[in-house]
């Protein structure tokens, strides 16, 4: 089994928000994958005496342990969990009611000798390949379906869709978004390969269009997690008019490769 993962801040100098994890149980069967992208907050008050890197920290190392010792949960029984876990670390000390308390997309992987689970909430991307080279690219795609204007500033998503019922989710400190997630199994026989990246290393794809989640894949297997965000980081830095990138300049950017 092949496992490589790579991570890059957007901004050196400035905590990485970005997280990601393999696990293989003890018992040298199946394994798994966690990564998460931290939601960066605007500027002000988020209700929070603690960082998102803080955030992604706990949660995803609540995240790594379940899904490596209780494969009698599913995913996102595992997020619900991992979700209340973290939210009382803190809640005595923070108003986890706040619409900016820290938050993270979430993509969560686990196979068995017979399946491959997975889960998806918010941005980030999972790959899944099968055997003859097909790729599918699992997504929660409920940012792409927002009405026009939703994001034109951060007033107006936290007023109208951030983490609302006809917007988009991400884990924060309430467990019940866990249902929000995409998830679903598929064959172990059917998945050759699975590939995880924040919307940081995606830009190769989503923003730059330089390949399909196919072509992708196929760099992250040539050149690893590191070979891609090098490709991403080289694309941004070729555009200085701005004419591709949208937001950030450079983004955190992390990416998992997994060959089953």
């Amino acid at each position: 089994m092949r496992m490589e993962l790579a991570t890059a801040a957007g901004i050196p100098g400035r905590p990485n928000e970005d997280w990601a994890a393999t696990v293989l149980p003890a018992s040298g069967q199946g394994g798994g994958l966690v990564l998460l992208d931290g939601v960066t907050p605007p500027q002000g008050d988020d209700g929070c005496a603690h960082s998102v890197p803080w955030f992604t920290a706990r949660l995803g190392g609540a995240l790594v342990e379940l899904s490596g010792s209780r494969r009698d949960l599913t995913l996102q029984e595992i997020l619900a969990e991992s979700i209340r876990r973290t939210a009382d670390t803190h809640h005595s000390l923070c108003d986890l009611s706040h619409v900016r308390t820290p938050q993270a997309t979430v993509v969560m992987a686990r196979w068995s000798e017979t399946e491959v689970e997975h889960l998806v909430l918010s941005d980030s991307v999972l790959l899944s390949e099968s055997p003859d080279g097909t790729v599918r690219a699992l997504l929660d795609d409920r940012l792409d379906r927002l009405p026009p204007g939703s994001l034109a500033s951060d007033a107006i998503a936290d007023a109208q869709v951030r983490n609302k019922e006809g917007g988009f989710f991400t884990a924060a400190a309430d467990p019940d978004v866990a249902h929000r997630a995409v998830t679903g199994r598929t064959p172990r026989t059917e998945v050759r390969a699975l590939a995880a990246m924040t919307d940081g290393a995606s830009r190769w794809t989503e923003m730059f269009g330089e390949g399909d989640w196919t072509a992708c894949l196929g760099v992250l297997r040539k050149e690893g997690p590191q070979g891609l965000i090098d490709r991403v980081r080289a694309l941004e830095d070729a555009d200085p008019g701005r004419s591709r990138l949208r937001g950030k300049t450079h983004d955190d950017a992390t990416a998992v490769y997994v060959e089953l």
